[in-house]
């Protein structure tokens, strides 16, 4: 950011959108910090969020769909002018609904087939970006008209718009709101409790009573809600367009974020204040390369580098103490 020639990196208009880019990652990230506390990981995140996206999109794209004669347009013009709020609100529903639901499968079988969840979720990323591809057939989908859902991620301050007295695009608010639920959870329940549990030691853990895998497929179903939550924001970051591609490599940015922000991958260690903070350097990162002119593939390696650095800092931490 320094770098950054005449100090541009700190505009306003830049500031608002490093805030806006960044949300999509620190949403994904709330549910990837459980995960991965839980000693777990999910490599379909990028996959789930695509799904959210095109679900959205193609419920959106249903009266466009349905209109075939005079009363199937009319039908058409009832819904969209009469109900503004009500069909996004529905596609909202679905896109999160069908999210939360990749969640669980997730859950499910990384706990019922006892495979490790990089496996599982290996295989579960190609599956739901297949399916993601089947609902889209394979070409974008452009709901018809605007709507509040594609407005979610709109700027507030650099631009004229009708949430300029909000100070932040509602889908900033949205993730605060989301990360304040997150750190109570973590911090304040029973299941938040369990959750670290599990990460530390499951076989300790469930000797005193927790219930190991019912854990791990809530946070796993919370992983998925939290995909979809992020796949609104999606939605709204790449125009209101259903594009079954999105979402590409997100899962290294999102748990990238979380080791940097101080998750362990061997579990039993995050926070959702650090999860935020490493999304926010992973965007920092990659919008600063873009203003400094590096190639795309330059800010790919400086992440996977920081990454690596990241688990090495991590590992040598826990040994210094146990050598302490």
């Amino acid at each position: 950011a320094l770098a950054v020639q005449g100090g541009s990196f700190y505009q306003p208009r830049n500031l608002e959108s490093l805030l806006r880019q960044s949300a999509v990652y620190a949403t994904a990230a709330l549910g990837m910090t459980m995960i991965i506390i839980a000693g777990g990981i999910d490599l379909s995140i990028g996959s789930v969020i695509a799904l959210a996206v095109v679900v959205s999109a193609w419920v959106l794209n249903l009266p466009q769909g349905a209109s075939a004669g005079p009363a199937a347009s009319s039908q058409v013009d009832h819904w969209i002018h009469d109900w503004p709020i009500l069909l996004p609100c529905l596609a909202a529903l679905a896109g999160v609904g069908v999210a939360t639901l990749a969640g669980l499968l997730n859950g499910v079988l990384c706990v019922g087939l006892r495979i490790v969840p990089f496996v599982v979720t290996l295989g579960t990323m190609m599956i739901y970006r297949g399916l993601a591809k089947i609902i889209a057939q394979e070409r974008p989908i452009y709901p018809p008209g605007d709507s509040w859902l594609s407005r979610l991620m709109d700027p507030t301050l650099t631009s004229p718009s009708p949430h300029r007295w909000m100070l932040f695009p509602p889908g900033v608010w949205l993730l605060l709101l989301a990360a304040v639920v997150a750190a109570v959870v973590l911090r304040y329940t029973r299941l938040g409790r369990h959750i670290y549990a599990v990460g530390s030691n499951a076989e300790t853990a469930r000797l005193c009573g927790v219930a190991v895998g019912r854990t791990k497929i809530i946070v796993y179903t919370l992983g998925g809600l939290f995909g979809g939550l992020a796949g609104l924001m999606e939605f709204s970051w790449i125009g209101g367009t259903g594009i079954p591609t999105t979402a590409t490599g997100y899962e290294l940015s999102i748990i990238a974020a979380v080791v940097i922000g101080g998750g362990s991958l061997i579990g039993g260690e995050g926070s959702v204040l650090g999860s935020l903070i490493g999304a926010l350097i992973i965007t920092v990162l990659s919008m600063g390369g873009q203003q400094m002119g590096w190639p795309r593939p330059v800010q790919e390696m400086a992440i996977g580098a920081i990454l690596i650095a990241a688990v090495a800092l991590d590992y040598w931490q826990r040994h210094w103490r146990l050598q302490g």
